[in-house]
């Protein structure tokens, strides 16, 4: 788990270390510790189920945003064969923060779009810590424009805190790109699946997040705002363990949360200790999910998949008197 590890996972992290010791012990012929190591395994699982099983919405958002959690790219490698990459808005610029392509899903060609942060700081920079500019925005949607035009179904990946803020992205009209993909996405004829992979955090996640199914890891995020912020505004507090809590709480960011609100539509479990632990297992569950609800949607009809869509969104919020 190495030296990021998170503070509720450093129990696992001492398993672990004294586990590999023995590992080690074993096959240098050193010591019998043959019958240490399978009960040591055992205990390491059950206490991994155990904590995951009892996360409190701050350290879920920790979690989802680890960056040993798989990110979009990860997924496209265990999920999908045959992927082309595409580039540029086509007006500015290619945005790194946002990948897209072609690719294939069990033999059916799909288009493939999400954020994308980096692991070090190097690719960070590149990918402006998976935080994308208008252009970034511009390009997903030039892309299911395209899918609609070929009538190649849509899945998208969201894993982003929000849309950059800075002052280049405002010139260029950041907003306005937003409000364009919901738009737009919103109309597409095409089936469209979001799965939130990470971190899911305002306009910047829901421009990709306008779809036919909403999906979510079971330890992911997804939010109005992130909880550093709302504590800012709400108790002027945005760096305290207490305020940032509170935040946590108050926003109903979980995947249990959001399920009963009716925002998303399924949650995908993840392996004991978070989708990090088992980039492969994660990604055959998602695929599994994502291939299901793929295999009910094509056989809409595009005028009943549009309707339906708009429908899912539009009594999102609905309350009676």
């Amino acid at each position: 788990m190495g030296a990021s590890a998170l503070e509720f996972e450093k129990p696992i992290l001492e398993l672990e270390r004294r586990l590999d010791e023995l590992k080690q012990l074993a096959a240098d012929g050193q010591l019998a510790v043959q019958d240490e190591i399978a009960p040591l395994e055992r205990k390491l699982g059950a206490l991994r189920s155990e904590i995951y099983k009892n996360l409190t919405p701050l350290q879920r958002v920790q979690v989802a945003r680890s960056p040993k959690r798989p990110f979009t790219l990860d997924y496209v490698k265990h999920i999908f064969t045959d992927w082309i990459e595409l580039h540029g808005d086509r007006a500015f610029h290619d945005d790194a923060a946002i990948v897209g392509g072609w690719a294939r899903l069990d033999g059916e060609t799909v288009l493939v779009v999400g954020h994308q942060r980096g692991r070090d700081a190097k690719e960070n920079v590149h990918r402006n810590f998976g935080m994308p500019h208008p252009e970034g925005y511009r390009k997903a949607l030039r892309l299911m424009r395209l899918a609609e035009k070929f009538q190649v179904p849509v899945l998208t990946f969201i894993d982003c805190m929000g849309a950059w803020s800075g002052l280049g992205a405002e010139e260029r009209g950041q907003s306005e790109a937003i409000a364009r993909n919901l738009f737009e996405m919103s109309q597409l004829s095409v089936p469209i699946i979001a799965t939130v992979i990470g971190e899911g955090g305002s306009g910047g996640a829901l421009a990709l997040g306008v779809a036919d199914r909403v999906l979510m890891l079971e330890h992911s995020v997804y939010s109005v705002i992130t909880v550093e912020g709302c504590a800012a505004i709400l108790w002027k507090d945005g760096k305290s363990l207490e305020m940032r809590s509170k935040a946590a709480n108050a926003l109903r960011i979980t995947s249990a949360d959001l399920t009963e609100l009716g925002v998303i539509d399924e949650v995908i479990p993840e392996p004991p200790g978070g989708a990090h632990a088992d980039h492969a297992a994660t990604a055959a569950a998602l695929k599994a999910t994502i291939t299901r609800h793929l295999d009910e949607l094509r056989k809409l009809k595009p005028d009943r998949l549009v309707r339906k869509r708009r429908e899912k969104f539009l009594k999102m919020g609905a309350f009676d008197e």
